[in-house]
Formats: structure tokens, sequence, C-alpha cells
């Protein structure tokens, strides 16, 4: 089977919300030399992603984006021992992460912190359903450091508070102290551009190598 097939299959165990075919996918892919890296980047975040766009078109549910997490952390339970010994760069700020108020759905904010700690970033994760006071409180405990801010949302409607977040800091003159990057299904770069955050990425793979750029 080539490195092409092994992704899809990891993919569509995501997808399929397949957990121990998940597992023993992984594996596979991790004994055929793909790297930790690659099998997120190719696989387990572009399941992801197909999960997130059925659930905003209410193809799926709530249950099914549960079984599609289950699978995925039985993929990381694998990767993340392999991420820590493929770790590059150290000591380029600290990340922030967090899911918007209103939403509960972690998959790729999960994802995304192990991605950019495995790329040298101090994590602060602040969990699900994060309100805005929290975020300023946090930003303000680590102001005069690199801080770069994260947050995800799965919903058309709790992405609509990510231009609260921007306006909040902006109303706390902590605007300028942060680096801004928001995901999520229903998140595109005009959305990015209209509430005056930094960027976006298409994964969770993409989201380390943006994060990178925004901190140099």
């Amino acid at each position: 089977m080539s490195n092409q097939e092994l992704l899809d299959k990891l993919r569509d165990t995501i997808v399929n919300q397949d957990i121990n075919g998940c597992a023993t996918a992984t594996q596979e892919a991790v004994d055929a030399g793909i790297s930790a890296v690659d099998a997120i980047e190719g696989g387990l975040s572009v399941g992801m992603k197909i999960v997130g766009d059925k659930f905003e078109a209410a193809e799926i549910y709530l249950p099914q984006i549960m079984m599609s997490a289950k699978a995925m952390n039985a993929a990381m339970e694998i990767l993340t021992p392999i991420l820590a010994e493929e770790k590059t760069g150290e000591g380029v700020g600290t990340a922030i992460t967090f899911v918007q108020e209103g939403d509960i759905h972690d998959i790729g904010h999960r994802l995304v912190s192990t991605m950019l700690g495995a790329n040298g970033f101090k994590i602060v994760d602040l969990g699900v359903d994060v309100p805005d006071d929290t975020i300023v409180d946090e930003v303000k405990k680590l102001e005069g450091s690199k801080i770069l801010l994260v947050g995800s949302a799965l919903m058309t409607t709790s992405m609509l508070g990510q231009k609260d977040t921007v306006g909040t800091l902006v109303e706390e003159n902590l605007r300028d102290s942060v680096k801004i990057m928001f995901g999520g299904a229903p998140v595109s770069d005009a959305w990015i551009a209209e509430i005056g955050a930094d960027a976006t990425a298409e994964n969770a793979a993409d989201a380390a190598r943006v994060a990178l750029e925004l901190m140099k």
C-alpha cells in the first residue's frame, strides 16, 4: 500500500468514526515510515475538515462529532510521543489556544495545540466554551512576551464571537500585544480580514507553519 493510500485510509477512519480502525491505520502509517506531522497533515486533518464541513452542512450531528474525536484521540496516543521526538524549533512564543464561547467542538483545537507544541510553542490551553474575559485575563498575565492567540469555532454562530474577541482586545488596549489566528470550518481569509485578525489556516499542520511565520 502506498503512503497516499495509507493516509487516505487514516482520513476515512476519522470520517467514519472508526476508533479501532484509526489506531490501526495510524500504526500502519508509522510503520511505513510516514512522519507524525505527515500523518496529521495528510490524514487526520483532512478527515477532520470533512467532518467539520459535514457538521456545518447538517449532514452529521454531535454524536458523530464525538465519535470522530475519539478516533482522533486513538491516533494521537500513538503520534504524540513521536511528535515530541520530531519536535523542531524552541522558544518561539506562547500560544493561548481555546474554543470560542458557545462551542464545545475541540477536534481541531486539540490537533492545532499539539502541532504548535511540536513546533516550539509553549501552550496555554484554555479549553472549550471560553469567554472573552478569560482570554483577556490570560493575555494580561503574559503581556510583554511573544503571544499568539489561537481560537477555533466549528459553528457559524460561535465563529461570530471571534469578532467580539478582537474587539474586546482592542478595547482593553491589548490588540497590539498579540498575534491572532482563528480557525474552524466556517472561517475564511475574508472573515479574518473583516474582523481584524491576523491569519487562518487550512489544517493543523498548516496552522503550525502560519503560526511560525506570524511570530517572526
